[in-house]
């Protein structure tokens, strides 16, 4: 079902909010479980264990839960997804023995997920999952929408090390490629999670589909992965584009990236905090460090701050409703 024009508009008013740097339009996403079929291709009693799974760690509140069983990333991929705003992205990379994915997700004040996912034909995975999206409100227990919820990851870092983060972009557009089947711009995350172990491999998993901006703003997407490889995914004139990163480090915000000067990025305000604090500390941050430069960089609506050690597989988590919380992947 596609989104009322309203809709649509207050969406956008919410991208150029967030851009702003100012609190967004109290709301939420108008019925979007809709647009989200369903996947599980579980048996009953791997469903009934995944949902008893579920618990609550904080008072964002986020959830846990451990996703047992198959699913099809495939299922309804040409139905379009709301898309939210994430705002502040960097890859540290100095050091190549603890290479380093960070994020603040700035959005409505909904709940939020880690998920953990390990597909029998893909690459094990913990995301984190703004569950509004799938019609889910604060008290989720035993809601089978849950079961759809791998489709939606806003983060993440699968067990080879390679990690993948979006954020809006209201410059971007993309116009379809004959014979490329459309995909969702927050479900070509999880297809990059489930199938891509290194950078290279996740931009080869993104030119094979046209991506699909409908139901939100337009978004661009920062990849990384254990070999200290990292690139930013624009879409550019309508054509995909991809900037590899150099340097020890390589960062994202809500302005482009390719074809715009450095200088020019540093016009905004948080691209320039963290392309300074990265170049003086040489690329080189663990995750107490990187943790406190996200804290530098957040806005009123930060619902979470995530970082990824991609050789580590050491998962960290601070959100907006004062949990602090770790979790480990072990290298696949």
């Amino acid at each position: 079902m596609r989104r009322h024009t309203l809709v649509l508009g207050l969406a956008m008013l919410l991208a150029l909010t967030a851009c702003s740097g100012s609190d967004p339009v109290a709301g939420s996403p108008a019925e979007p479980s809709e647009n989200i079929p369903a996947a599980s291709r579980q048996s009953p009693a791997e469903a009934e264990r995944t949902l008893a799974s579920l618990r609550r760690v904080d008072d964002l509140p986020l959830f846990e839960m451990t996703y047992v069983g198959d699913y099809d990333a495939q299922t309804g991929l040409d139905r379009p997804t709301p898309s939210p705003v994430g705002c502040s992205l960097f890859a540290a990379l100095g050091d190549r023995d603890r290479p380093l994915f960070a994020r603040n997700f700035d959005w409505d004040p909904n709940p939020a997920m880690v998920l953990r996912t390990d597909p029998p034909d893909g690459y094990a995975s913990i995301s984190v999952v703004d569950i509004s999206y799938l019609g889910v409100g604060s008290d989720p227990t035993g809601d089978r929408r849950l079961l759809d919820a791998p489709l939606l990851p806003f983060d993440g870092m699968n067990e080879r090390g390679l990690a993948v983060g979006l954020a809006a972009d209201d410059h971007a557009r993309a116009e379809p490629v004959p014979g490329l089947p459309r995909v969702g711009s927050v479900r070509i995350l999880r297809l990059v999670l489930d199938e891509a172990a290194t950078v290279a491999e996740a931009v080869r998993v993104f030119q094979r589909y046209n991506l699909d901006f409908e139901g939100g703003p337009p978004l661009h997407y920062l990849l990384a992965d254990a070999t200290g490889a990292s690139a930013v995914v624009e879409f550019v004139d309508g054509r995909m584009r991809v900037q590899p990163g150099s340097g020890g480090w390589q960062a994202l915000t809500n302005v482009p990236v390719i074809d715009v000067p450095e200088q020019q990025r540093r016009a905004d305000r948080r691209y320039r905090m963290l392309a300074e604090a990265l170049t003086a500390a040489g690329g080189r941050l663990d995750a107490p460090a990187a943790l406190e430069l996200l804290d530098e960089v957040r806005q009123g609506h930060t619902r979470w701050s995530v970082t990824y050690g991609l050789r580590s597989g050491e998962v960290r988590v601070v959100t907006a409703g004062g949990g602090r919380h770790e979790y480990r992947l072990p290298p696949g």
